[in-house]
């Protein structure tokens, strides 16, 4: 870490999200994609969410910002619930809450100039015009990495970690307290993905931003972020400050994936938890708790009860009905 962040204890959570839902309708009903996640994320810190593909992760960011509309649930920045906002309030929220898209070649637009896509944010608040619009954006392309002179270049002139870092300027250019960035290093090469994480990093600490890091990179997210949640099909697995969460999980399905992530240090490598199958479709979840189908722990009374998460260390949490004997 470059800098220490503030514990999670120290102030009220600048984002408190509780009993979150999300259901799309289908034809023969509706599909919880999102079922009941609550977390928070602190002032100044990172918190990272993590879980395979179709664990309802990049739902619960869209759905923050409202690009998705909830179906329930609260999210309570600074003390206002977004999703009850009148949708000319919301815009004025956006200011504080951004985004930082997955793709970089689909998330900027070709045929406006780079200047365009940061000025656009700063247009639409009203934050600057004239000189003092150029020398913002100016100042922004620097910040990330790249040339002022970028400015009337179309994103078809860039690479993808330079989209990226635009994409990141993008976000950046109306002076967001919090930012959602959605599997920001997914869509780039290998050689590319550790500069623009350091970047996030760095730019965290600078400007005391908080951050929710969508990864299914455990990695990654042990790198970058003070705290970590664990989704699974719609449900919060585990959740908790990343060092204890690391040093000691204790869902069964957070152990199966730290066992596949690969680890720098071969004194922490542990035999792999191989689990049986790909995850269930949210058309037809399990009953009881959504992991059991896949669980080497599963017993009988898992597809009758439904866990919630109970504390198991300071700020830490996990939701399995056999915790006491799993420990």
């Amino acid at each position: 870490m470059t800098q220490a962040r503030p514990p999670a204890a120290a102030q009220a959570p600048l984002l408190d999200i509780v009993d979150l839902v999300k259901e799309f309708p289908m034809r023969a009903g509706s599909v919880r994609a999102v079922d009941g996640v609550s977390f928070s994320i602190g002032r100044g810190r990172i918190v990272g969410l993590v879980g395979e593909s179709g664990s309802g992760k990049t739902t619960v960011g869209r759905s923050l910002l409202r690009l998705v509309e909830p179906s329930g649930g609260q999210a309570m920045f600074d003390g206002v619930d977004l999703f009850s906002l009148p949708a000319q309030r919301m815009r004025a929220y956006r200011r504080r809450l951004q985004m930082v898209f997955q793709d970089p070649f689909s998330s900027l637009n070709p045929r406006l100039r780079v200047g365009d896509i940061i000025g656009e944010a700063i247009d639409t608040h009203r934050l600057a015009t004239g000189a003092a619009r150029r020398d913002r954006i100016a100042d922004l392309l620097t910040q990330v990495g790249l040339s002022p002179d970028h400015v009337r270049r179309f994103p078809h002139e860039f690479s993808g970690g330079q989209r990226q870092r635009i994409g990141i300027a993008r976000a950046l250019a109306v002076e967001p307290e919090c930012i959602v960035a959605d599997e920001p290093v997914s869509a780039l090469d290998v050689s590319v993905q550790a500069q623009i994480i350091n970047l996030i990093q760095d730019l965290q600490v600078q400007r005391g931003l908080s951050v929710l890091f969508i990864s299914h990179d455990l990695s990654v997210v042990e790198y970058l972020c003070d705290d970590v949640v664990v989704m699974y099909l719609g449900r919060v697995m585990e959740r908790g400050p990343s060092a204890q969460v690391y040093a000691a999980p204790r869902h069964p399905y957070t152990r199966a994936l730290l066992s596949a992530s690969p680890v720098p240090d071969p004194g922490r490598r542990t035999q792999r938890i191989a689990l049986r199958g790909d995850i269930p479709s949210p058309l037809a979840p399990p009953s009881g708790c959504v992991f059991r189908t896949r669980c080497p722990h599963a017993i009988a009374s898992c597809a009758e009860l439904r866990p919630v998460l109970e504390t198991v260390g300071d700020s830490h949490s996990a939701a399995c009905i056999r915790l006491a004997e799993l420990a």
